[in-house]
């Protein structure tokens, strides 16, 4: 994939991912506001609802991707030291893979997943 290339797919994953998070937290928003659930049993019950779970599945990913590519960009664009933007690109990448992995174990361990 030529350097070109490679940046409107990063310009297109910002974007689309935007979108999607956006759209996803404006129904979450809605749905806590106009109908809260009463106790923990009635949340855990309407995220366990197929469209939340699959809707929440794919918001974990997207969130990683979207952090990524605009820590990314900035770190390419204002960390001129070579070795110092590797570091800093390595360390990013690290504390966002240990993030999605404890935001699905914390979705699946508190009985989210079954």
């Amino acid at each position: 994939m030529s350097r070109h290339a490679s940046g409107l797919m990063a310009w297109l994953i910002q974007r689309v991912s935007a979108v999607y998070l956006a759209l996803f937290m404006a129904y979450l928003l809605s749905h806590v506001i106009f109908n809260p659930p009463t106790d923990h049993a009635a949340l855990v019950a309407w995220v366990r609802h197929p469209a939340v779970m699959a809707g929440l599945l794919l918001w974990v990913p997207l969130l990683l991707a979207h952090a990524w590519v605009g820590v990314r960009d900035v770190l390419i664009d204002y960390v001129h030291r070579l070795g110092l933007r590797i570091s800093l690109l390595m360390l990013s990448g690290l504390i966002l893979i240990a993030s999605g992995l404890w935001m699905f174990k914390a979705m699946f361990t508190a009985g989210l997943g079954s």
